[in-house]
């Protein structure tokens, strides 16, 4: 990352006061220089991982929003297969429904034609009863009537 501030070369002679004071000056500015070095390193370091953050960051919403609208679909394509089952089914229901009450019209119509057909030959056997009565108060009548004469002329 930095590099060890740099020292001037070692040299076998003593430097005057002032090569000491420019020595240091630049071991100072070297060290000032390194530390700006460091520093903009330390900047660029934290650029580069904001970007790398930043495209796994975009990345991962990007995929999360790619299985969000996979997952919105199977949900739609399951209810609307329930609804679209649901619908077909009540079709066929509504279906039967007509058939069953076509049946029942038709039954009914037949219930009714039957009594009063039944209706028709109780009628019908009350009169005869009703005239073998007669027929009998007739004949009961006659024989009295027969007796009656007989009677007469005997007399």
């Amino acid at each position: 990352m930095s590099s060890p501030p740099q020292f001037p070369p070692a040299s076998t002679r003593v430097q005057a006061t002032a090569e000491t004071e420019k020595a240091q000056a630049d071991t100072t500015a070297a060290a000032a220089g390194g530390l700006e070095a460091s520093l903009l390193q330390l900047i660029q370091n934290h650029q580069h991982s904001s970007l790398k953050l930043r495209e796994q960051t975009e990345r991962a919403k990007r995929y999360s929003v790619r299985h969000a609208e996979r997952v919105s679909d199977l949900l739609t394509d399951a209810l609307n297969g329930g609804v679209q089952e649901s619908y077909v089914i009540e079709k066929r229901i509504e279906l039967e429904i007509r058939t069953l009450a076509a049946t029942i019209a038709k039954f009914m119509k037949q219930t009714d034609q039957w009594l009063a057909t039944s209706h028709a030959i109780n009628t019908a056997v009350k009169e005869i009863g009703d005239f073998e009565n007669w027929m009998k108060t007739m004949d009961l009548d006659c024989k009295s009537i027969n007796a009656a004469i007989r009677n007469i002329y005997q007399d």
